[in-house]
């Protein structure tokens, strides 16, 4: 019996991808079918798959030529696939002729015509999502840079005259963007606005470009108001709009594997969350302070989305603890207290303490080190240093790529982000406004 083995993605399923297993499947009696995980399609460069692995795994299967379908999963899996399953054949379509005569050591390589006119990119970039940009803080040549590993994402142009805005500082980028006179023209023009400005004018452009019927992506954090939140996130929903924010983090593929992970029970029950995020910002110090204020408001929605995230909503008491300048908190602790574990966090704009996150757990703990708010490496270790475990993931970029694609993703799907829904959103105010409101805050000058 001739084995044939083939590896794709194999995203949004067209003509091109069955011709070509039709064609694998004919060089042999048996073929298997690589299916590419979604995150070794992430570390490939690909970051804007649209369907899940499942859903691609049945694409494939449903043409009835696989006999067998596996994951791939990292590199040099393919000369290990080969050996294990005595190969006697690798495809791949003929764009990657010559990429792979290295495998002729181990079995025959053959490279296969491809159907002309279509591909999974052409299909993804027919469907662009048409982006407009709201504000001119420094993030903004971070978010352009970033939106150039998106496929299917244009940037149509910005308006920058906005009220609280840096009317000095100018992106890199800001002349290669065409300028509108007007949020409405903006509008207009698009499909979804990315906005970042300081924190006290977000509310209101939020407001106004969902009664323009636009998604929206904000900068993070959402919000100091808890009613004001709770308008804009049913107005979003009432009119079938994405309201994302932009915190990272949330959509970090490391960090979501870490959360998976601790919630497994492979260290036990969560008993604590320690998580801090400090910086030394000086000349910049400032700055800071006009785009969202202290450390509580700068970075605490950091700490926030992993306690949340691993302990939950239901906390029973929230305290803070702040050192201030000039009316400034320029170092705070947050503390919350549930009935049977605990979360808190160091939080800083102008001093420095380390940067990690300790989970414990009954029976271990995870480290991440610092800067953990860009997770790519995490261990799991316990009593026993044999059992101790690492995971390595990584994390592109500034990271803005992967809130980009997740953005992109449920404007597709019509569906709000489980990475950072709205309930997350919601409680993060919660607690932001709780301390603009002094409400438990010990203040240390």
């Amino acid at each position: 019996m001739k084995k044939v083995i083939t590896y794709g993605t194999y995203d949004l399923f067209h003509e091109g991808h069955y011709n070509l297993l039709k064609n694998a499947k004919s060089l042999g009696d048996y073929l298997i079918v690589g299916v590419t995980s979604d995150y070794f399609d992430r570390l490939r460069g690909k970051f804007n798959v649209r369907e899940s692995l499942m859903q691609r795994i049945e694409n494939v299967r449903a043409t009835g030529f696989a006999d067998e379908i596996i994951v791939e999963e990292y590199f040099g899996q393919k000369i290990d696939d080969i050996r294990k399953f005595n190969i006697d054949i690798f495809t791949v379509g003929s764009d990657w002729k010559g990429y792979f005569d290295y495998l002729q050591e181990y079995c025959e390589v053959h490279y296969l015509p491809r159907t002309d006119g279509i591909s999974s990119t052409q299909i993804r970039n027919s469907n662009t999502l048409k982006l407009g940009i709201i504000g001119n803080e420094k993030i903004l040549d971070r978010l352009l840079d970033e939106c150039t590993f998106v496929t299917g994402i244009e940037v149509v142009g910005a308006f920058t005259d906005v009220k609280g805005s840096d009317s000095e500082y100018r992106s890199k980028k800001f002349n290669s963007l065409k300028q509108y006179d007007s949020i409405e023209a903006l509008i207009d023009s698009t499909d979804a606005i990315y906005i970042n400005l300081p924190l006290s004018e977000r509310d209101l452009i939020i407001d106004k470009v969902l009664e323009g019927k636009r998604h929206v992506l904000t900068e993070f954090p959402f919000s100091t108001s808890v009613i004001k939140t709770k308008e804009l996130l049913n107005k979003a929903k009432d009119n079938n709009l994405i309201l994302m924010e932009g915190l990272k983090t949330a959509y970090a593929p490391a960090f979501t594997k870490m959360i998976a992970i601790a919630k497994s029970g492979q260290i036990g029950k969560l008993l604590n969350v320690e998580a801090n995020f400090t910086q030394v910002l000086g000349e910049e110090l400032s700055n800071q302070i006009r785009i969202a204020g202290g450390s509580v408001l700068s970075l605490g929605a950091y700490p926030l989305l992993a306690i949340f995230k691993l302990l939950g909503f239901n906390y029973k008491k929230l305290d803070f603890i702040s050192y201030k300048q000039n009316g400034v908190d320029i170092l705070s602790k947050i503390n919350l207290i549930y009935e049977d574990s605990m979360g808190s966090a160091t939080i800083a704009i102008n001093a420095k303490a380390e940067g990690d996150m300790v989970v414990s757990g009954s029976k271990g703990y995870i480290y991440v080190p610092a800067p953990w708010w860009k997770t790519e490496y995490f261990e799991l270790r316990f009593e026993d240093a044999n059992k101790n475990q690492k995971y390595f993931y990584k994390f592109e970029g500034e990271g803005l790529r992967y809130e980009l694609i997740e953005f992109q993703k449920c404007i597709n799907d019509g569906v709000e982000s489980f990475l950072m829904s709205h309930s997350d959103i919601l409680e993060e105010v919660k607690v932001l406004e709780a301390y603009t409101n002094e409400h438990n805050v010990t203040i240390i000058v």
